[in-house]
C-alpha cells in the first residue's frame, strides 16, 4: 500500500518512534561512522584526549549527517520506493504526512549545530554533506537521477567527509596533506560500492527513470566498473605507501586486495544474485583496508 493509498484509519497523525528510526536506518550509519575513526585514527591524536569532540563526532557521522540523507530520500524517493519497497516507512504510512520531509528538515539543523561545536572544519564538511544529501535526492538536481553523479556524491558523503571531520575534529584544523589524499581516494573507491548498492531497484528506478549505473550501463556492465573503481584507489594506496616508507601497512592492504580479486569474480559471475553478499564480504575487506592506511599515517609520513 502507498502512501497516497493509506486512510486515516490505517494511519496515525505521528509517526511512531520506531518508524522513525527506521526511517533514519541505523545500519547505513556504520560507513560514515567508520570513516569518521579513520580520519580520528588518521590524525595521530589520542582520542582519549578529547573524548567530547570523539562522541560528537560519531554522533554527527552516523545519527546526525548520514540519518539525515536516509530521511531526505525517502522523502523525495517515496513514489520509487512504493515500486521497489513499499513496506518502507513513508510509503506504508507509518510515516504520515509530510513528516519524512520535517524530520530531513529538523536532522539538518541539529547536525548544524553539533559540527558548528567541532569547529570551522568540521562545520564546513557538514554542509557540504548536507548539501549534497540534499541535491542528490530533491529536484530539481536530484544528482541520483544521473548514476555518475548520484554515486560520486554518495562515495565522498560517505567516505571523504566523515574521514576529514574525524581528523579534522581531533587536530582542531586543517588535516595534514597524505589525510587528505586518502580520504580522497578512498572516496574515489566507494563510488564503486554505491553502484553495487542500486542493482537492489533496477526495475522501479527504470520505470520511474532514474539512470542509475546499472539501468545506464547493464547489470555486468555496472559490475565490472564497480570493481575497476574500487581496486585502481586501492592500487594507488599501496603505491603511496610504499613510496611514504610504510611498507609493511601496503603489504597488508595489498593482501586484502588480492581476496578482493577473487570475490570479485564470483560477484562477476552473477552480478545480480552476489551484490548483496559482496558488500558484506569484499567491501568489508576494503574499509579494513581503509583503517589500515589510517594507521600508517597516524605517525607520520616519508620516514
Amino acid at each position: 500500500m502507498s502512501h497516497s493509498d493509506a486512510t486515516p484509519a490505517t494511519i496515525s497523525r505521528f509517526p511512531a518512534p520506531s518508524a522513525v528510526l527506521e526511517l533514519l536506518k541505523p545500519i547505513t550509519w556504520f560507513a560514515p561512522m567508520w570513516a569518521f575513526l579513520c580520519g580520528v585514527v588518521s590524525s595521530g591524536i589520542n582520542p582519549l584526549d578529547d573524548g567530547v569532540a570523539l562522541v560528537l563526532g560519531v554522533l554527527l557521522a552516523g545519527p546526525l549527517v548520514c540519518g539525515t540523507s536516509q530521511a531526505v530520500n525517502d522523502w523525495y524517493d517515496r513514489h520509487v520506493d512504493a515500486i521497489n519497497e513499499p513496506n518502507r516507512p513513508i510509503p506504508s504510512g507509518r510515516i504520515p504526512g509530510r513528516w519524512g520531509l520535517y524530520i530531513g528538515i529538523v536532522w539538518s539543523a541539529v547536525s548544524l549545530v553539533v559540527a558548528a561545536m567541532l569547529g570551522p572544519w568540521v562545520l564546513g564538511a557538514a554542509i557540504v554533506g548536507l548539501v549534497l544529501a540534499w541535491i542528490y535526492s530533491a529536484p530539481p538536481i536530484r544528482l541520483k537521477r544521473d548514476g555518475w553523479l548520484g554515486c560520486a556524491a554518495v562515495g565522498a558523503s560517505y567516505e571523504g567527509l566523515p574521514w576529514f571531520t574525524g581528523a579534522a575534529a581531533l587536530a582542531g584544523g586543517l588535516p595534514a596533506t597524505p589525510v587528505l589524499i586518502l580520504a580522497g581516494l578512498y572516496s574515489v573507491g566507494a563510488f564503486g560500492i554505491m553502484t553495487l548498492n542500486d542493482f537492489k531497484s533496477v526495475e522501479g528506478d527504470r520505470q520511474m527513470g532514474l539512470r542509475s549505473l546499472p539501468v545506464h550501463l547493464g547489470v555486468a556492465g555496472a559490475a565490472r566498473l564497480a570493481c575497476v573503481v574500487m581496486a585502481l584507489p586501492q592500487v594507488a594506496v599501496i603505491a603511496l605507501l610504499v613510496e611514504w616508507g610504510k611498507p609493511l601497512h601496503a603489504a597488508a592492504i595489498a593482501l586484502l586486495l588480492l581476496v578482493q580479486f577473487a570475490l570479485m569474480a564470483r560477484l562477476l559471475g552473477d552480478p545480480r544474485r552476489h551484490a548483496s553478499w559482496y558488500n558484506a564480504t569484499g567491501t568489508t575487506l576494503y574499509v579494513v583496508g581503509m583503517l589500515v592506511s589510517a594507521f600508517a599515517v597516524r605517525a607520520g609520513v616519508g620516514g
